[in-house]
């Protein structure tokens, strides 16, 4: 099947915008685009973590020329503080527009996954970009996305901090996706994708069944009631209530957090404090954040 049908790319004509990063996923990314007829625009942030990465910049600007797409350069400044991963992914987030289609491939989703897994992430986290509209290369795999783009003539760049193991990500590409492939002597992304994609489904029912929690603000809701719910209720409830609002999005609060608030609603504390400066705390049966 050719790789186009394998995309959940939109109908040609719909106009969309791309996180380009000059290497072969998403140079692959705008040619599928291209293919299918969309009016895309293409956006490259720069994080100046090398100091050639100017051509990463150039690369894009000529891919668009070519093919007709505008272009958007992005110069940001990563926080070191959080993390090099955390704080380029945070510092691309906040340039990048809402809704921007990115080049995530099945390869990416499992390696997502793992890395989540480690981080002790919960449903959500162990299906990354199933449950979004901009990920349509998740059924594509890595090496055949560079394949088709070598096929193209089409120029990449291949960064070279992608094979530092001491990075998490590089190293679960490199390193635990082999041996978990020898541990199991199969190809293990697409049965990782496979599960991924099953508790994507168990979400969406969940998110069904839970609909009508969705309506009840936090402001508003008696802890008696609360007290009452199974725990996985309550804290899907919580997690939604307590939202982190931060400079690259809408993030939910930690799991450390979460407990904090449960044991506020079941009245085992009459207050916490939550990521942000912010403080939960319980009057009369009352919830009240500040």
């Amino acid at each position: 099947m050719p790789l186009l049908e394998r995309t959940s790319l939109p109908s040609a004509g719909t106009t969309v915008d791309l996180a380009v990063s000059g290497g072969p996923d998403s140079v692959g990314l705008t040619l599928l685009a291209a293919e299918r007829g969309l009016d895309a625009h293409l956006h490259h942030v720069r994080h100046h973590l090398r100091p050639d990465d100017h051509l990463d910049a150039e690369l894009v600007r000529e891919l668009g020329r070519d093919l007709g797409f505008p272009v958007t350069v992005y110069d940001v400044a990563v926080d070191h503080a959080r993390g090099l991963e955390a704080g380029a992914r945070a510092a691309r987030r906040a340039a990048l527009p809402p809704g921007a289609l990115t080049a995530h491939t099945m390869d990416d989703l499992a390696e997502t996954m793992l890395l989540n897994v480690v981080w002790g992430a919960g449903l959500e986290g162990l299906s990354p970009h199933v449950r979004t509209d901009t990920a349509p290369l998740l059924d594509i795999r890595r090496a055949e996305l560079r394949a088709y783009v070598e096929a193209s003539g089409r120029p990449f760049i291949l960064d070279p901090t992608n094979d530092d193991r001491t990075r998490r990500r590089n190293a679960v590409r490199h390193e635990v996706m082999s041996l978990l492939g020898q541990v199991g002597e199969r190809d293990v992304v697409p049965l990782l994708a496979r599960s991924a994609r099953l508790i994507a489904d168990e979400l969406a029912w969940l998110d069904e069944a839970t609909a009508a929690d969705r309506e009840l603000r936090l402001t508003e809701a008696d802890c008696r009631e609360l007290a009452q719910w199974p725990v996985a209720r309550l804290r899907r409830w919580l997690r939604r209530e307590l939202v982190v609002e931060e400079s690259d999005g809408t993030h939910p609060p930690s799991a450390a957090d979460v407990e904090r608030a449960v044991s506020v609603v079941r009245g085992e504390a009459t207050a916490c404090e939550l990521a942000g400066g912010r403080r939960l705390s319980r009057t009369q049966q009352r919830l009240r954040l500040s």
